[in-house]
């Protein structure tokens, strides 16, 4: 599996930004689905998610692909395994599915509209239940996907209230980002 550095650095970066917002720690869920809302208003605001990660429609809502990769990575187990010493400078598993910062983010891979789009969800959703974070998550964009199956970042921003120009903006930069020029 090849990913780029930079990538991994965004999603790594953004990871412990959330974890040093919620106090050092926290399980994969409440994690990933503040990673989520942030990318989803983030979308909807400015017409690209913080994460470049692929969310995939799992049981519990929206997981990121990349992310959930790293975090995987650190118990020996995914497709990340080999890069295992990779990521443990950065994260500690505490148990199968929470993990622990070890290092501050490094803030100059994140905007300030990143940050803003991070911090307000950190605050709408680091106290809610298991339970109401996954309803919450189980939105239009989510139920429009096959379980287990990609999101569509177009319905992701949709589903986070991107107006009609917005839609067309992200729909013209992911055609832009796939064109292949002979």
């Amino acid at each position: 599996m090849i990913i780029s550095a930079e990538k991994t650095a965004i999603t790594i970066h953004t990871l412990l930004y959330i974890l040093q917002k919620i106090g050092g720690e926290g399980d994969y869920h409440k994690v990933f689905k503040i990673l989520y809302f942030a990318d989803q208003k983030h979308l909807a605001k400015y017409g690209s998610p913080i994460t470049i990660d692929r969310y995939i429609a799992m049981k519990n809502g929206p997981v990121p692909s990349l992310a959930y990769d790293i975090l995987k990575a650190l118990r020996l187990d995914g497709p990340l395994s080999g890069s295992h010493d990779e990521f443990i400078p950065y994260f500690q598993s505490v148990n199968n599915h929470t993990v622990k910062a070890l290092k501050a983010p490094d803030l100059d891979y994140l905007s300030e509209s990143e940050i803003q789009c991070l911090d307000e969800s950190i605050k709408a959703f680091r106290a809610l239940s298991f339970s109401a974070r996954t309803n919450k998550s189980h939105d239009r964009a989510y139920e429009n996907t096959v379980r287990n199956g990609a999101m569509n970042e177009l319905d992701i921003a949709s589903a986070g209230g991107a107006k009609e120009g917005m839609i067309a903006y992200i729909k013209e930069r992911m055609e832009n980002e796939t064109a292949s020029f002979e």
